[in-house]
Protein backbone atom coordinates (compact mmCIF):
# COMPACT_ATOMS: atom_id res chain seq x y z
CA UNK A 1 0.00 0.00 0.00
CA UNK A 2 1.37 3.04 -1.36
CA UNK A 3 1.24 6.27 1.70
CA UNK A 4 2.67 9.72 2.15
CA UNK A 5 4.01 11.71 5.32
CA UNK A 6 2.85 15.04 5.62
CA UNK A 7 5.50 17.38 7.42
CA UNK A 8 6.53 20.56 7.53
CA UNK A 9 8.75 20.10 10.40
CA UNK A 10 11.09 17.75 11.50
CA UNK A 11 12.83 17.56 14.77
CA UNK A 12 16.53 16.50 15.63
CA UNK A 13 17.32 13.91 18.47
CA UNK A 14 18.16 16.90 20.22
CA UNK A 15 15.16 18.71 20.25
CA UNK A 16 15.84 21.03 17.04
CA UNK A 17 13.25 21.80 14.84
CA UNK A 18 14.36 21.74 11.20
CA UNK A 19 11.48 22.65 8.24
CA UNK A 20 11.61 20.21 5.51
CA UNK A 21 11.85 22.93 3.19
CA UNK A 22 15.36 22.95 4.57
CA UNK A 23 16.37 19.04 3.87
CA UNK A 24 14.03 19.33 0.40
CA UNK A 25 16.45 22.29 -1.02
CA UNK A 26 19.18 22.09 0.17
CA UNK A 27 19.51 18.36 -0.70
CA UNK A 28 21.87 17.07 -3.70
CA UNK A 29 19.25 15.65 -6.47
CA UNK A 30 22.17 14.05 -8.03
CA UNK A 31 25.57 13.14 -7.71
CA UNK A 32 27.96 10.89 -9.08
CA UNK A 33 31.60 9.12 -7.99
CA UNK A 34 32.94 8.08 -10.78
CA UNK A 35 36.43 6.67 -12.16
CA UNK A 36 37.60 8.63 -15.42
CA UNK A 37 40.13 6.64 -16.49
CA UNK A 38 40.52 3.18 -19.08
CA UNK A 39 36.54 2.68 -19.01
CA UNK A 40 34.94 4.97 -17.03
CA UNK A 41 32.61 3.34 -14.58
CA UNK A 42 30.31 4.90 -11.76
CA UNK A 43 31.34 3.61 -8.21
CA UNK A 44 28.28 4.99 -6.94
CA UNK A 45 25.49 7.27 -7.74
CA UNK A 46 21.89 8.43 -6.98
CA UNK A 47 19.70 9.46 -9.83
CA UNK A 48 22.57 9.56 -12.25
CA UNK A 49 21.30 7.20 -15.29
CA UNK A 50 24.28 7.03 -17.37
CA UNK A 51 27.90 8.52 -18.05
CA UNK A 52 29.29 9.09 -21.94
CA UNK A 53 32.68 9.21 -22.37
CA UNK A 54 33.38 12.19 -25.51
CA UNK A 55 37.10 11.67 -24.97
CA UNK A 56 40.01 12.81 -22.38
CA UNK A 57 38.71 14.60 -19.72
CA UNK A 58 35.14 14.81 -21.06
CA UNK A 59 32.22 13.44 -19.94
CA UNK A 60 28.47 13.45 -20.14
CA UNK A 61 26.19 12.98 -17.22
CA UNK A 62 22.31 11.87 -18.17
CA UNK A 63 20.15 12.45 -15.10
CA UNK A 64 17.55 9.73 -14.12
CA UNK A 65 15.64 12.61 -12.74
CA UNK A 66 14.87 15.57 -15.33
CA UNK A 67 15.48 19.27 -13.21
CA UNK A 68 12.99 21.84 -14.08
CA UNK A 69 15.71 24.15 -15.90
CA UNK A 70 19.00 23.81 -16.65
CA UNK A 71 20.03 26.59 -14.12
CA UNK A 72 20.88 23.97 -11.43
CA UNK A 73 24.10 24.57 -9.72
CA UNK A 74 27.26 21.62 -10.72
CA UNK A 75 29.67 20.66 -7.95
CA UNK A 76 32.86 18.93 -9.06
CA UNK A 77 36.09 17.82 -8.34
CA UNK A 78 38.69 15.85 -9.96
CA UNK A 79 41.49 16.89 -7.35
CA UNK A 80 45.45 16.69 -7.81
CA UNK A 81 45.58 20.85 -9.13
CA UNK A 82 42.42 20.37 -11.66
CA UNK A 83 39.66 22.46 -12.43
CA UNK A 84 36.17 22.33 -13.86
CA UNK A 85 34.43 23.73 -17.13
CA UNK A 86 31.39 22.83 -19.01
CA UNK A 87 31.77 22.25 -22.67
CA UNK A 88 30.56 24.51 -25.15
CA UNK A 89 27.73 22.37 -24.93
CA UNK A 90 25.36 24.02 -22.71
CA UNK A 91 23.90 21.93 -19.91
CA UNK A 92 20.48 20.55 -20.24
CA UNK A 93 18.04 19.40 -17.76
CA UNK A 94 18.38 15.60 -18.36
CA UNK A 95 21.98 16.22 -19.01
CA UNK A 96 25.15 18.30 -18.07
CA UNK A 97 28.85 17.65 -19.88
CA UNK A 98 31.76 18.56 -18.05
CA UNK A 99 35.22 18.57 -18.45
CA UNK A 100 38.12 17.47 -16.37
CA UNK A 101 40.88 20.36 -16.93
CA UNK A 102 44.28 20.08 -15.53
CA UNK A 103 45.18 23.66 -14.15
CA UNK A 104 49.07 22.09 -14.01
CA UNK A 105 49.22 21.14 -17.86
CA UNK A 106 46.47 23.34 -19.66
CA UNK A 107 44.70 20.44 -20.86
CA UNK A 108 42.14 18.07 -20.40
CA UNK A 109 42.87 14.77 -18.40
CA UNK A 110 41.24 11.49 -17.01
CA UNK A 111 41.54 11.34 -13.04
CA UNK A 112 40.97 7.97 -11.13
CA UNK A 113 38.10 10.18 -9.16
CA UNK A 114 35.33 12.38 -10.22
CA UNK A 115 33.16 12.99 -7.87
CA UNK A 116 30.08 15.28 -9.15
CA UNK A 117 26.97 16.65 -6.77
CA UNK A 118 23.97 18.62 -8.50
CA UNK A 119 21.47 21.19 -6.79
CA UNK A 120 18.58 22.60 -8.17
CA UNK A 121 14.77 21.68 -8.21
CA UNK A 122 13.68 18.65 -10.52
CA UNK A 123 11.02 18.88 -12.88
Amino acid sequence: MAGKIIADTLETGAGADISTSYVVNGSAKAWINFNGTGTIASRDSFSVSSISDNGTGDTTLTFSNAFNNADYVLNYTNGYGASTLFTSTAPTTTAARILGYATTTGTNQDRTYNLVALHGDLA
